[in-house]
């Protein structure tokens, strides 16, 4: 064999190991991806339940994990009943900010005096906070789930707004001037290059949009006091700290966080079912 055989022959050895290194590498990561937030669960609430049990803590004050989850299985009726009222708000809301953002992030990309005149006016409405809001929306609303509704919009609608409106801005100046070379319309440009290069833009404000969706329906449940009209998870909660149920408390908190996660984990498939075959983002994933 040949100085130059025994070379290629290394080179292809070399090739074959870091190919199998990477894909060891990419086995580990997607376990870990699972394994180590499920690990750091297990401890807390082994270490939860210690600390309950080794202080002595009345469950009035602090249940421990399995007091939680009785409370969780006793009461899944109600807390699930709840858990839809919240839910519905939350979903409401957040396609109503992805109607009303998404479009009016059109509109002021083709409108500049437009852009001018209103963008002010929902930043005005998105550093002002939905509590302070909140009491005047329920005054002057008569219906208290459109009084919630509407403050679970008023959370949700800027990011929407200002992502949309940022990556249909952020179009290539290249891309840009040829299509102007080709003489094509203004609609054209719009659908062929400004919304395909803002839909990542679009997805990051979404992701973030569904997270506030979910805190201004809670917000809005504490505020109105939905006790009459049907309860949602934040009712429960209040309802429970009065009671010094804190177990319920803590049963209705957990489907409040499961409830943001799925939301969270629904949008991130999402975006990378919308943007796997052509942008880097999620490109790099698959790579």
């Amino acid at each position: 064999m040949s100085l130059a055989d025994d070379q290629t022959l290394a080179v292809t050895e070399t090739r074959d190991e870091d190919e199998i290194r990477r894909a060891r590498a990419a086995r580990m990561e997607r376990v870990a991806k699972w394994a180590l937030p499920l690990l750091i669960m297990a401890l807390a609430i082994a270490g939860w339940a210690w600390i309950v049990v080794a202080n002595e803590i009345p469950h009035y004050i602090l249940p421990g994990p399995d007091r939680v989850w009785d409370s969780l299985v006793t009461d899944w009726a109600m807390l699930i009943d709840a858990a839809f009222l919240t839910g519905w708000i939350t979903l409401a809301a957040l396609t109503l900010a992805v109607v009303g953002g998404a479009g009016l992030a059109i509109l002021f990309n083709q409108s500049k005096m437009l852009e001018l005149s209103f963008y002010p006016y929902a930043v005005i409405l998105q550093v002002t906070p939905v509590v302070s809001i909140a009491p005047l929306i329920f005054i002057y609303v008569d219906s208290k789930i459109a009084g919630m509704l509407l403050c679970a919009w008023l959370v949700a609608f800027f990011p929407v707004l200002s992502s949309t409106t940022l990556g249909l801005n952020s179009v290539d100046h290249n891309l840009r001037d040829l299509f102007r070379i080709y003489g094509a319309t203004r609609w054209q440009r719009l659908r062929y290059l400004q919304l395909p290069s803002a839909l990542p833009y679009f997805l990051g404000g979404l992701k973030i949009a569904g997270g506030l969706s979910l805190i201004g329906a809670v917000v809005a449940e504490l505020v109105a006091g939905t006790g009459g009209i049907g309860s949602g998870l934040a009712f429960r909660i209040q309802e429970a700290g009065y009671r010094l149920n804190i177990a319920r408390m803590f049963a209705a908190l957990a489907l409040v966080a499961a409830m943001g996660v799925f939301i969270f984990a629904a949008l991130s498939v999402l975006s990378h079912l919308l943007l796997r075959k052509w942008h880097e983002s999620a490109l790099s994933r698959e790579t």
